[in-house]
């Protein structure tokens, strides 16, 4: 009963969408169509999530911003020495956000947002190869973020607020690679949580030099999801003292990584504006996978993920075309926090670059509608998960993992 629960819980969904590990980098389009930079870009209430300090600079009284991401991911896997292939029906995965936001005085501003950055799922063919660890996920969380903007002087600005983190988890998989019932089909486990809750906090700075040039910091706390009482249904299991499980509750928990995100902004020639974004996420909190079931019987679980610190880069460009057209593109490299023998299928993922581009059309002088899209490429890699254990064993799974990802996306923005 091994990797089951956190790993579906924060891995939240689906194999190679996301940045890092299991993050979902689809919080807004403008920011999205420039390689998903915003910390130190003054253009909507998008700032709520990017950087909560610049919402005091945006020089509308109420600003709204929402939108939608249709996830198209597929992972292919084979391994060359058994035969054995498999591809994910990975459906579509739909996260959203919408931020509002309101400018009370000229040093103070106010703002809430509510987005996904986790949620999608991953299915794979029943009783393939890697079944023992995984069949299929599905995922959603909601943040709640509440913030605050104070204009300190002309130039600088401070904003945060807290996280309220809210979601629910189904994960399946096989008990093991072989053990079934007398009808021959596979033993298997699924656990289901919802109402898994938990609380973090977010706060930044931003800074105007000069009248050109914006520099912005970031940083988003560690929270910790814990699933306590969540179901554990066990079926098709043979009648056998040598196979006790019984449906059962459990406990897990699992960090999402705090990450801090430092960048810059710079307008040039009246209509170009260029960002760089760096954004360090601290995955070494996860190190291990710890599930708890209630049933003694059933052993507990402690499952080796060793993540470790990992980087994004991200650069965009935004050039206003006409008054009506503002057009936009970029690009970023993601690191993997996953180290060799920890290659998981239900996060097969690797470095990735993904490759972004967009545009703003104004319809008025209050409404936009914003338009992104993200292709992610990910180089095929041969690459195994090494902490499996049957009957004490290492059972190494391995094999070559092809993934790609695209994300269309469509919102619209409000100004008063």
């Amino acid at each position: 009963m091994k990797k089951v629960f956190l790993l579906a819980t924060l891995m939240l969904a689906t194999s190679v969408t996301y940045a890092g590990g299991y993050r979902v980098s689809l919080q807004g389009n403008k920011a999205l169509a420039m390689g998903h930079t915003g910390v130190a870009v003054v253009n909507s209430s998008e700032l709520v999530f990017f950087n909560p300090a610049g919402l005091v600079y945006l020089e509308n009284k109420l600003n709204v911003s929402m939108g939608a991401s249709a996830v198209f991911a597929d992972v292919a896997y084979q391994n060359q020495a058994t035969g054995q292939t498999a591809l994910t029906d990975s459906g579509v995965g739909t996260p959203f956000y919408a931020y509002i936001s309101y400018k009370a005085t000229d040093w103070l501003a106010l703002g809430l947002g509510v987005y996904t950055p986790f949620g999608s799922g991953v299915a794979y063919e029943d009783d393939w190869a890697g079944s023992h660890l995984v069949n299929n996920i599905d995922l959603s969380a909601i943040f709640i973020q509440p913030t605050v903007s104070i204009k300190l002087s002309k130039y600088f600005s401070i904003g945060g607020g807290p996280i309220f983190a809210t979601g629910s988890v189904n994960f399946n998989r096989n008990l093991n690679r072989t053990l079934a019932n007398n009808e021959g089909e596979r033993s298997e486990v699924t656990v289901d949580a919802s109402g898994v809750n938990s609380w973090g906090w977010t706060a930044g700075w931003m800074l105007n030099p000069t009248e050109n040039l914006t520099i912005g910091m970031n940083y988003r706390s560690k929270i910790i999801l814990e699933a306590e009482g969540g179901d554990a249904d066990f079926e098709n299991i043979p009648n056998s003292p040598l196979a006790p499980f019984a449906d059962t509750t459990f406990d897990a928990r699992l960090p999402l990584p705090a990450e801090l995100t430092v960048g810059l902004s710079y307008t040039f020639g009246e209509k170009w504006l260029f960002a760089f974004d760096f954004n360090r996420a601290f995955w070494n909190e996860y190190q291990n996978l710890n599930i708890d079931f209630a049933d003694e019987n059933i052993p507990d679980s402690v499952n080796a993920r060793d993540y470790e610190n990992a980087s994004t880069y991200r650069f965009g460009l935004q050039y206003e075309a006409t008054k009506a057209f503002t057009l936009r593109a970029g690009y970023y490299f993601d690191e993997s926090p996953v180290q060799d023998g920890r290659f998981a299928p239900e996060t097969p993922r690797n470095d990735s670059n993904g490759y972004t581009a967009g545009l703003t059309m104004k319809l008025g002088s209050r409404f936009e509608i914003d338009a992104a899209f993200l292709y992610l490429h990910f180089k095929e890699i041969d690459a195994s998960y090494d902490a499996y254990f049957e009957n004490g064993q290492a059972v190494p799974f391995s094999g070559t993992y092809k993934s790609s990802v695209f994300v269309p996306s469509l919102g619209i923005s409000y100004k008063l």
